[in-house]
């Protein structure tokens, strides 16, 4: 089995891959600090609830946008695995894809599975909507290849910014406020930011679309996903598992690559 890892600047991502079927996931904070051991601790008892142990899983593949966490990352598979993981971003690695930027290595690993999915999984071009601690908003060419991008800072980043920066401004959740107009600060705050970002990602699809002069497919991604989409009608897929697929799809295309 494949043991698949998506490390981001807030979550940690195991995903178990019998073949092309997604046997079990879990969410971990991203902690840099995290040794091997202890990722092995965490993960081992959650395998024992799947009625699975590390000698289930013989092969790996990571991919990270947090280069902190790839030694730690890279020791657990060797240790307890007893394999050498890929790793998305090795240049020996065959993507199927190629970026199609000024600077394609420093397009983000997580941006490349979920181009490598998105073209899997759907027809035509995609824009892909990643939210994660950015708001990304990858345009995936018909062809599959990385075709630019846009980046905003994420709705979880802006509210934690909005609390740090103005004395009297709480931290709040991300709610989906029912009146545009706030009667207090809480609500208010909520408001103008989930609306704003409604207005954001509405706003950006258009726009991509009208300059990219292409149809295209919306795919939606990332946790807040499911939060956004009924108030925004262009994003016309949910996609969870987008990225976790495409490490999935990599792996499987540079094993039969190596027979």
């Amino acid at each position: 089995m494949l043991l698949a890892i998506d490390a981001g600047n807030t979550n940690i991502v195991f995903a178990i891959y019998d073949g092309a079927k997604l046997r079990a996931q879990w969410r971990a904070v991203t902690q840099v600090a995290r040794t091997s051991d202890e990722y092995a601790v965490w993960l081992s008892q959650l395998l024992t609830l799947e009625g699975l142990s590390f000698a289930n899983l013989d092969q790996a593949i990571i991919a990270t946008v947090v280069p902190a966490v790839l030694f730690d990352l890279r020791a657990l598979c060797r240790t307890y695995l007893k394999c050498e993981p890929m790793i998305v971003g090795d240049p020996a690695l065959d993507m199927g894809m190629k970026a199609n930027v000024d600077r394609p290595q420093s397009v983000g690993a997580d941006r490349l599975c979920n181009t490598v999915a998105a073209h899997e999984r759907y027809k035509g071009a995609v824009i892909v909507v990643d939210f994660g601690t950015a708001t990304n908003f990858d345009i995936v060419a018909e062809n599959g290849d990385f075709d630019g991008s846009v980046i905003a800072p994420g709705a979880n980043l802006s509210i934690e910014a909005l609390h740090q920066a103005a004395a009297l401004l709480p931290r709040v959740a991300i709610h989906r406020a029912q009146n545009v107009i706030g009667r207090d600060t809480v609500p208010s705050m909520q408001s103008g930011v989930y609306w704003g970002y409604v207005g954001l990602i509405d706003g950006l699809i258009t726009r991509i679309k009208a300059e990219y002069g292409k149809p295209a497919t919306v795919v939606a991604t990332g946790g807040l996903a499911h939060l956004f989409r009924p108030d925004i009608p262009a994003i016309e897929h949910v996609d969870p598992d987008l990225t976790i697929r495409g490490l999935m799809l990599i792996h499987a295309r540079n094993v039969r690559r190596s027979v």
